[in-house]
């Protein structure tokens, strides 16, 4: 039998919620939709569902607004059913159903993400262990010890043993045999990088080295200190290194994917900075693509720097991409409907509500807060005095009466300038929340919550949903 599954709603969306539902059919579940005497469904409350609902009227399960407010699970206890919350906006009904159908996990991987600290010989020790703790929190599972060249690093073995200490793994990088050397026995857990002429190195320490090519493109030069390693019965990891683009990327790629055909259970590192760091573009779509490949050729470990401005936040992006990547191969599925987070200035869905359907809620309104939302066509600024539209703020602000309050006009500017950036973008844009910008957001106030809560307006001033 099927579930029954009942809709809460406020006034002013009972009909946009009804077309929703019935465009889903054919559903896998009956419906009915219950308006709980409230205008803005944004507005509800658990403790005003458990006053205002007369009971689970023979549903199965109780679906009610996402920004439903309040505890569920004692309204569950209350009304013997379960009580869950839907999407925060109702025309992503659709999607919220397909999630159920397969739950998003995103908590597996099978990337190891290496992350350099390109200048530690000019810094403390300290200063070492607080970036090492900024790049754990952002997914690194290896602090990498980036070395100089010409430059004295006199308190390596104390910053090894200092991250030891921490909790951390730590690869000492240098092309100076001596401090490969001290790194290996100051009990680094990784040295990078050996080639032929310095594999005696692993003879001495007992750290894993990663292998490149003697000479570079050279993956003949690559598989005899592969063959040499394997005589030693030594765990190694291989780099065949990724060239920037017009420096013989192109090739590169073909190198991973010959090495990969030759030994398919090679263990194989990629270091992703001469894209992110030498592109002028954003990391985050290089991120999704390399860890595409990454997936593919099942490469398992990856070294990043966040050097220049446009990539501070290239370890993130890559902890998000090697999740969404890992769920989509599981699947066996292309990489949609993995979460959002590898999507900043877009949205899959950014106008869900044409300029038609804004303009019947409007004229339903009859309250004077401003309602802010967005389609195709621009801007959409409401209350019951009537609706404005324009692509341009500046354009709708001398037609809100706003002049003598300016606490309010100050909460209407900053959130027309969101709609507008959302627009310009195609982002999706809700009142009163800030936008999302997936894995490239580097920075949230933790106080926006309790802000947009004392915003005159801000309270009353939701969108319909």
């Amino acid at each position: 039998m099927d579930e029954h599954i009942l809709f809460l709603t406020g006034k002013l969306a009972e009909r946009s919620l009804n077309r929703v539902i019935e465009s889903m059919q054919p559903a896998p579940f009956s419906h009915a939709v219950h308006v709980l005497s409230i205008q803005v469904a944004g507005l509800m409350t658990a403790d005003m569902i458990r006053r205002r609902l007369p009971g689970a009227l023979g549903a199965d399960r109780v679906i009610v607004p996402g920004r439903c407010r309040g505890d569920l699970e004692p309204l569950a206890a209350h009304f013997g059913v379960s009580f869950q919350r839907g999407p925060d906006d109702l025309k992503d009904l659709p999607r919220f159903f397909g999630r159920e159908a397969r739950p998003l996990d995103l908590s597996k991987h099978d990337v190891r993400i290496f992350a350099e600290i390109v200048d530690a010989p000019n810094m403390s020790v300290e200063a070492i262990i607080t970036q090492a703790r900024a790049y754990r929190d952002s997914g690194a599972d290896v602090i990498d010890l980036g070395c100089l060249p010409q430059t004295p690093f006199p308190h390596l073995e104390e910053s090894i043993g200092a991250l030891h200490d921490a909790g951390y793994r730590v690869s000492v990088d240098s092309m100076d045999e001596d401090e490969l050397l001290r790194g290996g026995r100051a009990g680094a857990d990784f040295l990078l990088s050996l080639k032929n002429e310095t594999l005696w190195i692993a003879d001495e320490v007992s750290s894993t080295p990663v292998l490149i090519p003697s000479k570079a493109g050279n993956l003949r030069a690559l598989l005899r200190a592969i063959e040499a390693m394997d005589k030693k019965g030594r765990p190694y990891l291989a780099d065949p290194v990724l060239d920037p683009i017009h420096f013989g990327f192109t090739e590169a790629l073909v190198r991973y994917r010959e090495l990969r055909r030759r030994l398919p259970q090679l263990q194989i590192m990629m270091g992703t900075g001469n894209l992110t760091e030498l592109t002028d573009a954003d990391t985050l779509g290089i991120q999704a693509i390399l860890m595409g490949i990454i997936s593919e050729l099942r490469i398992t470990n990856i070294l990043t720097t966040q050097v220049s401005a446009h990539a501070s936040g290239v370890v993130h992006e890559a902890d998000a991409a090697r999740r969404m990547m890992y769920a989509a191969r599981e699947a066996n599925d292309l990489p949609r409907a993995f979460g959002e987070a590898l999507l900043a200035l877009r949205s899959l869905d950014p106008f869900p509500y044409s300029a038609e359907e804004i303009a019947a809620t409007a004229a339903a309104i009859k309250d004077p807060s401003f309602r802010i939302q967005i389609s195709p066509e621009g801007l959409h600024v409401y209350n019951r005095d009537g609706l404005r539209t324009a692509t341009d703020p500046f354009k709708l602000f001398p037609h809100l009466g706003l002049e003598a309050d300016g606490s309010h006009a100050f909460y209407i500017g900053v959130e027309l300038a969101r709609a507008q950036i959302a627009w310009q973008l195609g982002k999706r844009y809700v009142q009163d929340q800030e936008l999302e910008w997936g894995a490239a957001q580097l920075r949230r106030s933790d106080d926006s919550e309790a802000r947009r809560a004392s915003a005159p307006g801000g309270e009353n001033a939701k969108a319909a949903s």
